[in-house]
């Protein structure tokens, strides 16, 4: 069988997003979750992972765009516009993963299993080498023992408008890097599309392509609530996926294509 690391992004950024993540940890629909420590509720959120580190895998979900009801310091567009410009802070840089670290550590006691950013942003040039330079100068050779998120896109994926755009915005050249480097890291990555997926059934053809182009050791993400976050822009699709992730036809579909939830396999030399 395959094994596919299920991941819920956005922990801690809505009541509704964590319920939901809660939830399916207890079915054993999910295999990880990735926090936003710098949402206002997370150290109040946080309180409820240690109860499901046996069924998750914890990480870090770095993030410069979400202003958390307040509007964003900066969009991703100037972002990218930023990154690609070589006009971040590396100091800045380096200071905002120190921080988000810090608050991860300090709810939780422990380092993260995994990073990642929200909306991808720790691909991005100079996000990148600060994020490699802080994990290195945190945890010494331990890091490399910490999982770094690849959106190179699994299999056929590669193809998809939107799947080969986000690899094309630094995730090709992260997990080149990655693997060159021997840092730790998913093998394809799935889970993309334009949150347009009106119903379960929807949803559930996507998740049927996106499981058949998984290899072992992939990566697919998910953005389940367990109701509508009007304002959130992916709010109304999130009690879609939610709805789909625990039902019947969700584990149908992962008997009939040989597939099985797990944790991230271990690092190498762990």
């Amino acid at each position: 069988m395959k094994n596919i690391t299920l991941c819920a992004d956005d922990f801690a950024l809505h009541p509704a997003v964590d319920a939901a993540v809660l939830e399916l940890a207890a079915l054993g629909r999910l295999s990880a979750t990735s926090c936003m420590t710098t949402a206002p509720g997370w150290r109040n959120a946080a309180r409820a992972l240690p109860a499901v580190r046996g069924q998750l895998d914890l990480g870090l979900h770095f993030n410069l765009t979400e202003g958390h009801g307040v509007a964003p310091d900066t969009a991703i567009t100037r972002i990218l516009s930023q990154a690609y410009s070589a006009r971040l802070s590396a100091a800045a840089l380096r200071d905002a993963w120190r921080r988000q670290l810090d608050a991860f550590e300090d709810a939780l006691g422990m380092p993260p299993v995994y990073v990642d950013g929200h909306q991808h942003v720790h691909q991005l040039p100079g996000v990148r080498k600060a994020m490699l330079a802080e994990l290195s100068a945190r945890y010494g050779a331990a890091a490399r023992q910490i999982w770094i998120r690849s959106t190179a896109p699994a299999g056929a994926l590669r193809w998809q408008a939107k799947s080969a755009t986000i690899a094309l915005l630094g995730g090709y050249r992260l997990s080149h890097q990655l693997q060159r480097q021997q840092w730790a890291t998913n093998q394809g990555f799935a889970g993309v599309y334009g949150f347009d997926a009106p119903t379960e059934a929807a949803y559930g053809d996507l998740m049927a392509q996106w499981l058949a182009e998984c290899q072992d050791g992939s990566l697919l993400m998910c953005h389940p609530a367990q109701t509508p976050m009007p304002e959130d822009a992916i709010g109304q699709q999130r009690p879609v996926e939610w709805a789909y992730l625990r039902s019947p036809a969700f584990g149908e579909l992962l008997a009939a294509q040989g597939c099985r939830i797990g944790k991230l396999a271990p690092a190498k030399g762990a």
